[in-house]
């Protein structure tokens, strides 16, 4: 049974068609990618996997559970979603963040005391992201990419079965993507039934574990598989309306612009 399903999805907004009839299937172990320009409906499409919005039209099962006929808060703690615009004020510790992907919530629960065993697996996620001389750094002195693998390892601490990524490199420099990568071609061996979704619009931010690609343009899905066949310079070309030319080295994508022949 796929975790993840879509059928002849339509979401309207506003009076706005943002997605037509959208159909995808992630099954467990499946490493997908969301690719396409700015305004293709990428993080809506991601919104209903991760049981957050409910289709126009069509259906989304979510973990085998039909959304419209089950409470989506039933869903989310076998959901962990990492969004780097992580709404946090208070200057809390790596470890603190990360504890609270236990509770669900942004801040700790008033008067509430981790168990010994959730404090010991939020100390070796920290250990595994690669924060563990940071783990009682507070929130605001932490780097972009630090804030992105604490958020990694907060998702990770209720041991999802799905794991969505929306736009994980926003705003990070070279060292900073790079790191993120490596920590993201962990997970398959970490968590082998683990599947997870990842939205970006840039194809070098892809890590070599990628299995699946779906590729949107103007809310409508144009293509989607296994990567080995679909992610070629004429796919990604007619994406982004854009000539370009696709190379894969050493498990990773790099993108230029497709120069006309003289």
């Amino acid at each position: 049974m796929s975790v993840l399903q879509a059928d002849g999805v339509d979401l309207v907004r506003d009076g706005q068609q943002i997605l037509t009839e959208v159909a995808l299937s992630v099954e467990a172990g499946e490493h997908w990618a969301l690719l396409g320009p700015n305004g293709a409906g990428k993080s809506t499409l991601l919104s209903l996997l991760g049981a957050r919005t409910h289709p126009t039209r069509g259906t989304v099962h979510v973990l085998g559970r039909r959304l419209g006929r089950v409470d989506m808060r039933e869903l989310h703690r076998d959901i962990g979603h990492v969004n780097p615009r992580h709404p946090l004020r208070s200057p809390l510790t790596v470890r603190q963040v990360v504890l609270t992907g236990s509770t669900g919530s942004i801040e700790p629960p008033p008067r509430w005391t981790p168990a010994a065993e959730l404090q010991t697996e939020a100390d070796r996620l920290i250990e595994v992201l690669g924060l563990g001389h940071r783990s009682e750094a507070r929130w605001p002195t932490l780097s972009q990419g630090e804030r992105g693998r604490a958020l990694i390892a907060r998702a990770l601490l209720p041991r999802p079965r799905v794991l969505l990524l929306d736009e994980p490199a926003t705003g990070l420099d070279l060292a900073g993507r790079e790191q993120l990568i490596d920590h993201l071609n962990l997970l398959p061996e970490m968590y082998p039934e683990l599947a997870t979704v990842l939205v970006t619009h840039h194809l070098e931010e892809l890590p070599g574990t990628i299995t699946h690609a779906a590729l949107l343009r103007a809310g409508r899905l144009l293509a989607a598989g296994e990567v080995a066949g679909l992610l070629t310079g004429d796919q990604v070309s007619k994406c982004f309306d854009y000539p370009v030319t696709l190379d894969r080295i050493e498990g990773r994508w790099a993108v230029r612009a497709r120069r006309p022949v003289r």
